[in-house]
Formats: C-alpha cells, sequence, structure tokens
C-alpha cells in the first residue's frame, strides 16, 4: 500500500527541496504528484523486480542497436509540466529532448517528460490507481505507454492524443514501438 503525505507547514515542496529530501531518504520510493502531495511507494516483490530487469534488458538492447535515445530505470525521475515528479519503472527519452537539457538538469529530475514509459503492476499496486497515473504520463507528454498487468496477463496501450482510451493486448501478442521505438517487437510469454 502507497503512502501520501501532505507537509503543513508550505503548500508544497520546491523542485530543490523534493531532491534533498529524497536524497536525505534514498531507501524510500518517493513521487510527487500534481497536486504537491508526497507519495511513499513500498519496494516491490522479487518477481517483480525481475520482471522489470527484463523489461529494462529488452529496452536497453533495442536502444543499443539503434542509439536513438537513453533509458532510466525506477530510479529515473522526471519532473513533468503538470510539476508531479514521477518515476516510472522503465522510461525512454529521445536524443532530440535530451539535447534540450542542461547537464546541470541531468543531475537531479529532469524537466522533461520521457517519450516512452512502462508501469509494471506490482504486488501493492492497484490497477484503478495505476490507469489514472498513465493518464497523467500522457497529459503530459509521453507518446507511448505500457502498464503491464503480470496478474491477468495483458498489458494497457496508452499513446499520445487518445486521452484516456488504451487498447489492451494478451501477454501471448506482440507489443510494438511504433513510430516512438521504432524496430521495437516484445512479446512478454516470452520474457515473463
Amino acid at each position: 500500500m502507497r503512502l501520501v503525505i501532505n507537509v503543513p507547514q508550505m503548500d508544497v515542496f520546491s523542485d530543490e527541496q523534493l531532491y534533498a529530501f529524497c536524497k536525505a531518504n534514498p531507501k524510500l520510493r518517493i513521487e510527487r504528484n500534481e497536486k504537491g502531495q508526497i507519495i511513499i511507494m513500498p519496494p516491490s516483490g522479487i518477481e517483480t523486480s525481475f520482471r522489470n530487469g527484463d523489461l529494462l534488458t529488452e529496452i536497453n538492447l533495442w536502444n543499443r542497436k539503434t542509439r536513438l535515445g537513453r533509458v532510466s530505470d525506477s530510479n529515473g525521475g522526471y519532473t513533468l509540466p503538470d510539476s508531479s515528479m514521477r518515476a516510472p519503472d522503465v522510461a525512454w527519452i529521445s536524443n532530440e529532448q535530451l539535447a534540450l537539457l542542461s547537464l546541470s538538469d541531468l543531475k537531479k529530475f529532469a524537466h522533461v517528460c520521457p517519450d516512452f514509459i512502462v508501469e509494471l503492476m506490482s504486488e501493492s499496486d492497484e490497477l484503478a490507481d495505476l490507469k489514472e497515473k498513465m493518464v497523467k504520463w500522457i497529459e503530459n507528454g509521453v507518446r507511448l505507454g505500457w502498464l503491464i498487468d503480470p496478474r491477468k496477463k495483458r498489458t494497457y496501450i496508452y499513446r499520445a492524443g487518445s486521452g484516456i482510451d488504451y487498447e489492451v493486448v494478451s501477454f501471448g501478442e506482440k507489443l510494438f514501438g511504433g513510430e516512438v521505438l521504432p524496430g521495437l517487437e516484445l512479446k512478454l510469454s516470452d520474457i515473463f
């Protein structure tokens, strides 16, 4: 179960204060929503960690071949246009977007929205919460997002311009990177 913390002495943490708070609490998985609330999430189970590692490897292998951008893991925080700071399980950001960032911004929670993200449902996650989070990702600029539900063996695919609409595919079907991750094809039943 995730914990939402409201900080009453101030409206919200500034970006610098949030970074300092996260740095002072390195063992916590922390995000900030668009309302400024701090969200502390429990660590995932080892099975989820294995799956996340497999997903990260697949996206990294594709990226190593194409060299079209960079891949981050669940420790990489992104400060989004709505002021939230989120850390997806896997993210990919294009070279074009990276070129717009200063070196100092890359050292903290960069003020940029990744082009592609993966949210992998863990044992403590609720599907409704993650679906809401996926909509927020798309509203902030993600072009392609996969919400993976290992319990039901299905993936919810969100695309820019789709709003709250998504496509559902089973683990036996191929996932495609489309125009965002050209040439990427992945069948989750092969890796999970």
